[in-house]
């Protein structure tokens, strides 16, 4: 499967959970650094960087990585807010 002509490849599910745990913790780590220095996020912000933080993580096991050029760059940016705009409206519908 190709996006903006870049080759994907199908990760492993010990791939998957890999990049997902470490998307997770590295959003814990941004929420930690965040409340310390007294700017907590609120639950909208919050949601939506984890939301991508953990498509970075997984994006580089499908071989989307924004180091190899442009074309990496644009396909990340564009999936990046596909989803945070999934994510605007559903919180625009449910509140």
């Amino acid at each position: 499967m190709n996006i903006f002509g870049i080759s994907l490849r199908k990760p492993s599910f010990n791939e998957v959970t890999a990049a997902t745990v470490m998307g997770v913790g590295l959003w814990l780590a941004i929420l930690a650094v965040a409340r310390s220095l007294g700017h907590g996020l609120d639950v909208v912000d919050a949601g939506a960087a984890l939301l991508v933080m953990v498509w970075g993580c997984i994006g580089v096991r499908l071989g989307i990585e924004i180091g190899k050029g442009s074309r990496h760059l644009v396909a990340n940016l564009a999936v990046s807010a596909l989803l945070l705009a999934a994510y605007q409206g559903a919180w625009a519908l449910a509140g």
